[in-house]
């Protein structure tokens, strides 16, 4: 699935004018009130007369009237939505870049307290400045210390100590269904919450500002409202854990110039992915990926992973030309998971691991095969 980042557009509603109509015809409408309706008016009438009548002068309060204000408090668990926004928000920021093409936003959330953040890579890729605004207002110049177009991801630093961090969660352990917030600042709205579930997993998908977007995502999607600006904030668990980095929206497409905003499809990095990417770009400034070397037809739609058909597909001495390989092979499951288009071929690779093994299931004419390979890093 290709995603896009969508502006807003605001769409009426279907049946909103026929609503207003009925509203406006019922108002037009002549209505009577039965005999004993009106002389129950009328007493009503005539009692309040009485007294406000008596004394103009000394109004309700002094006519023994008080006006109490309540002192109840509304008691809310650490496990609600507030209480949870209540920790999570003050470790998520606003960013504010400046590039040759103008200005961008996003989102991110610290995960060191000596000023590491986490974002997505789109976010910053082209920026020659970068500023990023606490949620106490504070606001940092801050700098690249890598980032990685593969896994859309990117970590800053600014010279800031003692911030608050947001704890890892589990993504491995997530399941369709589960509660989920979304934190950000959807069209420059910073410290807006979101709320909904986990509505898929292992969602294969393409994320990025560009046409040529080339980072591939076994994505978490989710029905929590994501728009522009959400991009690299955190996706939290019921418990206030970090599951996922917001990356990307599906759109219905564009109107008027315009690209809509959440239809109720977003999709967030795992954030066991995010968190390995993380721990390389701070120690070497780079992320590795695991590759085949293959390189597959991307026009290919018929179902399966075509290697393309030319005499430099195959890497020379790489995992596939070990295996046996071919131009024109056509793969169609990874360790017995169903391969059906190049993209969900290029996912369920990375979501393993350099130096892992893996089965590749193909088909070369009519006859079916297997080979297993080890994983190594791509370039």
């Amino acid at each position: 699935m290709s995603v896009r980042k969508p502006s807003r557009i605001f769409r009426r509603k279907p049946n909103q004018l026929a609503f207003l109509d009925d509203l406006e015809q019922s108002a037009s409408k002549k209505r009577t009130l039965p005999t004993a309706s009106i002389v129950v008016l009328a007493l009503v009438a005539g009692l309040l007369g009485g007294i406000l009548g008596g004394d103009a002068t000394k109004g309700l309060i002094s006519s023994g009237v008080n006006l109490v204000s309540s002192t109840s408090t509304i008691e809310r668990s650490p496990d609600s939505v507030a209480g949870i926004a209540a920790r999570v928000l003050p470790s998520v920021v606003s960013i504010e870049t400046m590039s040759t093409d103008g200005g961008g936003s996003g989102s991110g959330f610290v995960i060191d307290p000596n000023g590491y953040l986490l974002t997505n890579n789109h976010v910053v890729a082209d920026a020659m400045t970068i500023k990023v605004i606490l949620n106490d207002g504070r606001e940092y110049v801050a700098k690249i210390l890598g980032r990685d177009q593969s896994y859309d991801l990117a970590v800053l630093k600014i010279k800031a100590t003692g911030l608050k961090a947001l704890q890892f969660g589990d993504s491995s352990k997530v399941e369709v269904g589960d509660a989920v917030i979304a934190f950000g600042s959807p069209l420059g709205l910073s410290g807006t919450v979101t709320q909904g579930i986990i509505s898929a997993k292992n969602r294969p998908v393409t994320a990025g500002d560009s046409n040529s977007a080339t980072s591939f995502i076994s994505a978490l999607q989710t029905d929590a409202a994501i728009n522009p600006g959400n991009s690299g904030g955190p996706l939290v668990d019921a418990t206030g854990a970090v599951i996922g980095v917001n990356s990307a929206i599906a759109s219905l497409g564009s109107s008027l110039g315009s690209q809509s905003g959440s239809i109720g499809l977003g999709f967030a990095i795992p954030i066991n992915q995010a968190r390995k990417t993380a721990d390389q770009l701070i120690k070497d400034g780079k992320a590795t990926y695991p590759v085949i070397g293959v390189a597959v037809d991307m026009n290919f739609t018929s179902g399966g992973a075509l290697i393309a058909k030319t005499a430099t597909s195959i890497m020379a001495g790489g995992p596939a030309a070990k295996a046996g390989l071919r131009p024109g092979d056509l793969i169609t499951a990874i360790d017995g998971i169903k391969i059906g288009s190049p993209e969900e071929l290029i996912v369920e690779i990375r979501t393993h691991n350099v130096g892992d093994e893996v089965a590749i299931t193909y088909l070369r004419g009519k006859q079916s095969g297997t080979a297993k390979l080890i994983l190594i890093a791509g370039k």
